[in-house]
């Protein structure tokens, strides 16, 4: 308490000692700003010295891991280009203090940070009156005030618990998943992030002695791109090359990510602690991956022109292998189910099944093609499927009308100030020229070009522009629009969603300015006919002679933390899992589990041009599967760092037995159902929707007991598919003759029991082995309906290191092929917990040919 008490007392002399009082009037009272500058920060600097000093190999020349620790001339090169580095940020912080001593004159301030890796800016204590001034040097680009936050990542980990919880079991986030690899199937990777860098905290990152991965040298790519963190990047794009649909401008013929996909997903599982997440000028909080200390090896084979092709990423997962990743990380999918006599039989599946022969654990994202039932695009059971859940923290924004009427909205903007209100003027209805005919101006209302708009009669109003199909496909932007509110001089802007746009879901989006987006069309209505029932209209021209409507934007920069979390998003691809292209159903439950997918920040590439929105920026809000299955690969690095001797089977069960079946406020996880208003149409969730639940990260470190299942089981099921022999020689090289025995999907020890057809009854085994103490296990059962069943044990003791076989009878009770599911429960006396779903689609009792 003395020492709070103490740190306070040295602020409030700083404050009074700049001349800051603590009881002055509002206009003069100090807050905190922070100012970005238009010149590029100093990453983009320390690139371009990079490559200038060291020069370019344009050929296929690569560096092996073990050449990061330099020779001599090298690690003076590297000394030298790291001073560069060091000076370019002492020189923008001298500028910001020039600035701020130039446009402030003799008057006082308090600079508290200067960024200059990220972004070129600067936080300072000052008064409103300085903040405009400010706001009026050209060589500033954005000035918003600061405003409290609570200090989280993306957030995810603080919803998952990860600070009290698994990172401390393993240490703190300071030595979370340390020494412990993890590949990524993507799109590349920005090293030039300091998401990846390896100099952010005063504890060394060691050397992967088990890694044995290169660094390509390329334009994009130069020498010194790789470090201790960033340990391997390739890239693979042979058949594209082949194809001739490469192109080196957009694509990058290196690791650099020129889409930002893959730099969102690597900084998701394994980005670095603690990096402060700035967007649009606006400080979102601290961002840190799932395992923050874990490595990172990049193989691209995917690029923003074309998407990719299997052969690439075949190659790609072939050479994470070789190289010794410990997990391999893909937020990819097919883009159609795989012909055949199975899904499993496809070249990406079987090259996974290899990586998982060596050990490797192999997570997928479901796939974005939900809500509707066999909609996954992961198939096998090798593989651990991810699809995307919620999580509690929104961002909302709001428009306050002169009627009193809210409307609800998205933008990650700030507000306008709530003491006044501001004129509302429709671009539709500040043409400059008002001879212009409908034809030339049939999009004006989308605010893209100001020399079509009456400057004067905008200034200082709140804009209001409408968001079409063009926004959609790309032929308008917010950005364009936010321009021309700002050549004008607005102060603000309001976006309506035109009639035409249906079902469109748009994600928050970066505002540089007041502003928000009204995503409902039936709430654009309410906003139209109170603006168009507030205006005066000369009577004998039908001119307008007085804009009535008013508004505020309230700002949609705060973070909301009270909805019920999480639920199974709309977008995210559901079971049951598709067995062959004719929808026939495998008896394997998919997804695995959800996770957090959507509205994740993370990091940006700096050239990513995957989402508009966030060109430019070092960070960005992306929603999908992809985003959640790096949050698994991230947690399983945590396990493998504890359990290294875990199978990727082991390393799965602990995931799935542990997962949760209910939200933050203990009720049932729910999900949505529709693409439109998927919020008023959602129910509870099923396994087919979530499989075993939300993940657990911390349970997930203890989970008691595990099913492990080995290669040659999988071997065993596939040639157990009838007529599977010579795709089983294909893709493996082995002979199913050399299997003596084959087993049905359903016999498969995972942690979780799917039947697609119960012909009468049918008995099935589990084993689990116990990892922890001795304990003794109480076994219970939720039945799915249409079904009797029995469990025994009921009651089991079992020693660490044993292995217990539960037998589990199920009889069909009813004749129906509607799913049904329940569960089994194994509950030990030393507090571990576990979970074991089950589905039953056709039942086919005993009577129904002789009923």
């Amino acid at each position: 308490m003395g020492k709070l008490c103490r740190v306070y007392l040295v602020v409030v002399l700083l404050l009074l000692s700049f001349g800051f009082g603590l009881n002055t009037q509002e206009d003069s009272h100090p807050d905190v700003y922070i100012v970005t500058l238009k010149q590029a920060p100093s990453a983009h600097y320390f690139e371009k010295e990079l490559t200038r000093h060291k020069g370019f190999n344009n050929g296929s020349a690569s560096e092996k891991l073990s050449s990061l620790y330099k020779p001599r001339h090298e690690l003076f090169s590297l000394t030298l280009n790291n001073s560069r580095s060091h000076q370019r940020s002492s020189y923008i912080s001298r500028v910001h203090d020039s600035l701020l001593r130039s446009a402030l004159g003799g008057e006082k301030y308090l600079k508290l940070y200067s960024y200059h890796y990220l972004i070129n800016g600067f936080s300072v204590l000052i008064t409103l009156q300085q903040a405009d001034k400010l706001s009026r040097r050209g060589e500033v680009a954005n000035v918003v005030l600061d405003f409290s936050v609570r200090t989280a990542t993306t957030y995810t980990p603080e919803f998952l618990g990860l600070s009290n919880g698994a990172w401390s079991q393993e240490g703190g986030y300071g030595t979370a998943g340390e020494g412990i690899v993890i590949g990524f199937i993507d799109t590349g990777i920005d090293p030039t992030h300091s998401s990846f860098a390896d100099d952010v905290s005063d504890h060394p990152y060691p050397v992967p002695d088990h890694f044995s991965g290169i660094c390509e040298v390329t334009r994009d790519f130069p020498s010194g791109s790789c470090n201790r963190k960033l340990v391997g990047a390739r890239h693979f794009a042979a058949s594209a090359i082949t194809r001739g649909i490469f192109n080196s401008s957009q694509d990058y013929a290196s690791p650099f990510d020129g889409d930002g996909h893959g730099t969102h997903t690597a900084s998701i599982a394994a980005g670095n602690h603690g990096i402060p997440v700035v967007v649009a000028g606006n400080y979102f909080g601290n961002a840190s991956g799932m395992a923050p200390r874990s490595h990172i090896a990049v193989y691209k084979a995917l690029y923003k022109s074309f998407g990719g092709f299997a052969t690439d990423v075949v190659a790609a997962i072939d050479q994470a292998a070789q190289d010794g990743v410990d997990i391999i990380s893909l937020s990819i999918t097919p883009n159609r189910r795989p012909p055949g006599i199975a899904t499993f039989f496809n070249p990406i599946d079987m090259a996974l099944l290899s990586a998982v022969k060596s050990g490797i654990f192999v997570v997928q994202a479901a796939g974005n093609t939900g809500p509707s039932p066999k909609s996954m695009s992961s198939f096998s059971p090798w593989i651990f499927t991810v699809g995307a859940a919620s999580h509690d923290r929104t961002y909302a924004n709001s428009v306050v009308l002169g009627n009193n009427v809210t409307i609800p909205g998205v933008g990650l903007a700030p507000g306008t100030d709530m003491n006044e209100m501001y004129t509302l003027i429709s671009a539709v209805h500040a043409l400059s020229n008002e001879e212009a005919t409908l034809a030339n101006n049939m999009y004006v209302g989308e605010c893209q070009d100001s020399s079509n708009l009456y400057g004067e009669l905008i200034q200082g109003n709140l804009l209001i522009c409408s968001y079409s199909i063009r926004f959609v496909l790309g032929l308008s932007t917010v950005e364009r629009a936010l321009q021309t509110a700002k050549n004008l001089s607005a102060a603000g802007v309001v976006f309506y969603m035109d009639p035409f746009v249906i079902g469109f879901q748009i994600n928050p989006t970066p505002l540089s300015m007041p502003g928000i987006i009204i995503p409902s069309t039936n709430d654009s209505k309410i906003l139209l006919q109170y603006y168009n029932s507030s205006l005066e209209r000369d009577g004998s021209t039908g001119n307008i002679v007085r804009f009535g409507a008013v508004a505020s934007i309230s700002g949609g920069l705060k973070a909301n933390y009270s909805i019920s979390a999480p639920k199974v998003m709309y977008y995210s691809a559901r079971g049951p899992d598709p067995e062959d292209c004719f929808l026939d159903i495998a008896d394997i439950m998919k997804p695995n589990l959800v996770a957090p997918g959507n509205s994740i920040w993370a990091a940006w590439s700096s050239l990513g041009t995957d989402s508009v929105e966030f060109q430019g920026e070092s960070f960005a809000m992306m929603s999908g599967t992809s985003m959640a299955a790096p949050h698994i690969a991230g947690l399983a690095a945590l396990i493998k760092q504890k359990f290294p001797q875990f199978s990727p089977a082991a390393i799965a069960s602990a995931l799935s037995t542990t997962a949760s079946l209910y939200d933050k406020n203990g009720g049932p996880i729910m999900a949505q159902r529709a693409y439109a208003n998927p919020d008023l149409n959602q129910s509870p969730a099923t396994p087919f929707d979530m499989g075993s639940g939300f993940v657990n990260a911390t349970s997930a470190l203890d989970p008691g007991l595990i099913f492990d299942t080995t290669y040659e089981e999988y071997m065993s099921f596939l040639c157990g598919i009838n007529g599977s022999s010579p795709a089983v020689l294909n893709y493996t090289g082995q002979n199913c003759q050399l299997y003596n025995s084959t087993i049905a999907a359903v016999d498969l020890n995972l942690p979780s029991i799917s039947i697609s057809k119960l012909n009468q009854s049918k008995t099935i085994e589990r084993s689990v082995k116990n990892i922890a103490g001795n304990e003794m296990y109480k076994v219970s059962w939720t039945t799915p309906s249409g079904v009797w069943m029995t469990v025994t044990p009921t009651r089991f003791f079992i020693n660490m290191g044993e292995e217990q076989v539960l037998t589990i009878t199920f009889n069909a009770t009813a004749n129906d092929s509607v799913p049904s599911f329940g569960q089994i429960g194994l509950l030990g006396d030393r507090g571990h917990n576990l979970n074991i779903p089950l589905s039953v689609i056709v039942k086919v009792s005993y009577n129904m040919t002789n009923g």
